[in-house]
């Protein structure tokens, strides 16, 4: 094998054991090639902070509609299946309602045009006064915890508080029935975004689900349409977008692809970070008394954690027009994959970035929420579950541990996402 080629394997960023432990190749790029050619994606793999700053802030020359990438990757798993199971899929999706561009995969001023209709909700005001709906819901979350000493903290916490807390927000019915299928459904709208290979007849099962879930919450917009409600349905049912014909109602498509998105950064990221939060005190057991009982150290925590292992490792860009990045010459049409989990990891950025840090001076710079017109909508609400939720753990626990039991936690190999299935711990009342 000759050197060019060594290296070229060396730097295979989506192998499975790559997408597990990513960091000691983000390093090894940032420094060699910030700007990487990933040639079996045809991807420009950026991992640099300050470069990942500058595309985020070159809107012009850098779109964010980048549907044509996350369509080809959803046809690779589709041909993934044998001609019977692809006519089963095909009649599937006859009875599946197109999903416009809105909000994640606009550039200005579309992007706008949808994300002002709910972002309302999610200003600092709005989140404080839910303040105490969250606080409740994580308390009886905590409280469950009581007694049993040992459990799958992804299962039995990290999972059901923020998807119960954004299901609320959404205004799903809070019947068993309604919950417990929306619990199922957002969960395996949050699996495919991770664009990691799953068995044929489970592409089958979340295609299924994904047409219930649609007409699912059809019947709740049109249920709002008639008796409007305090909740993120409603708004989406009876707002007014202005376009070229005048003021129009959203179509059905365009609330489900809203929607759908908050399924997603509504639940699975937060869920995500409880996760790694967790497995960061077991990991470092001094940190409990350092920040238990201290709100300004618990904000910086977390901060940490989500610089630290990002949810969302990474979005793609497609380049507007002829251009070049740090020196190196990109093409209309080309198309990037910013990974912020290497970002958040440059110590060009952060002093020694491989350690959590409580005392950090500036830890919010960190970019899991992405940043600019497009940083993350919900962030308000996810650091206020976060902190609420780790004051009330630490109130009401002590020497988190990682269960001897069973082996050390593994992150699920993700093209997006970044999360642990599962995470079984020890521990102790205070």
């Amino acid at each position: 094998m000759s050197q060019s080629e060594e290296k070229q394997s060396s730097v295979n960023l989506f192998s499975p054991e790559n997408m597990v432990d990513p960091y000691p190749l983000y390093k090894q790029l940032r420094d060699e090639e910030p700007v990487h050619y990933l040639e079996e994606m045809n991807l420009h793999v950026v991992t640099r902070y300050d470069l990942l700053r500058d595309v985020i802030k070159r809107t012009d020359d850098f779109s964010s509609k980048y549907d044509q990438f996350m369509g080809g990757a959803q046809m690779e798993m589709f041909n993934t299946l044998s001609d019977e199971q692809k006519a089963e899929a095909f009649k599937i999706a006859q009875g599946m309602i197109d999903i416009p561009p809105t909000m994640l995969t606009l550039d200005e001023p579309e992007h706008t045009k949808y994300r002002s209709l709910v972002s309302k909700l999610f200003t600092g005001g709005q989140v404080k006064k839910s303040e105490d709906d969250v606080r409740a819901v994580i308390e009886k979350n905590v409280l469950a915890m009581k007694g049993k000493g040992k459990i799958d903290f992804m299962e039995l916490f990290a999972f059901p508080v923020p998807l119960e807390i954004i299901s609320d927000r959404l205004g799903i019915p809070r019947d068993s029935e309604s919950r417990d299928f929306f619990y199922e459904a957002a969960t395996s709208a949050a699996s495919a975004l991770k664009m990691a290979p799953v068995p044929p007849e489970q592409i089958l099962g979340r295609m299924q689900t994904a047409v219930d879930l649609q007409k699912f919450l059809i019947e709740l917009v049109e249920d709002c349409r008639r008796a409007p409600k305090e909740n993120m349905i409603s708004i989406l049912s009876n707002s007014k977008l202005l376009d070229d014909g005048g003021e129009r109602e959203l179509t059905h498509g365009e609330i489900l692809s809203v929607l759908n998105q908050f399924l997603v950064a509504g639940h699975e990221t937060t869920a995500s970070t409880f996760g790694w939060a967790m497995l960061v005190l077991c990991d470092n057991p001094e940190l409990e008394e350092q920040i238990r009982g201290n709100e300004k150290r618990i904000k910086t925590f977390v901060e940490e954690v989500l610089r630290f292992e990002a949810p969302v490792q990474g979005l793609p860009r497609v380049v507007a027009r002829d251009t070049e990045l740090g020196g190196y010459a990109l093409k209309k049409g080309d198309v990037m994959m910013l990974r912020y989990g290497a970002a958040n990891r440059d110590e060009r950025q952060f002093d020694e970035p491989d350690k959590i840090n409580i005392h950090r001076e500036k830890a919010g710079m960190q970019m899991a929420f992405g940043s600019g017109v497009h940083f993350c909508i919900g962030a308000p609400l996810a650091r206020q579950e976060l902190n609420i939720g780790f004051f009330e753990l630490l109130e009401n626990y002590k020497n988190f541990r990682l269960d001897p039991d069973w082996g050390r936690p593994v992150a699920d190999p993700s093209f997006i996402l970044r999360a642990l299935p599962e995470l079984r711990i020890e521990y102790q009342s205070v």
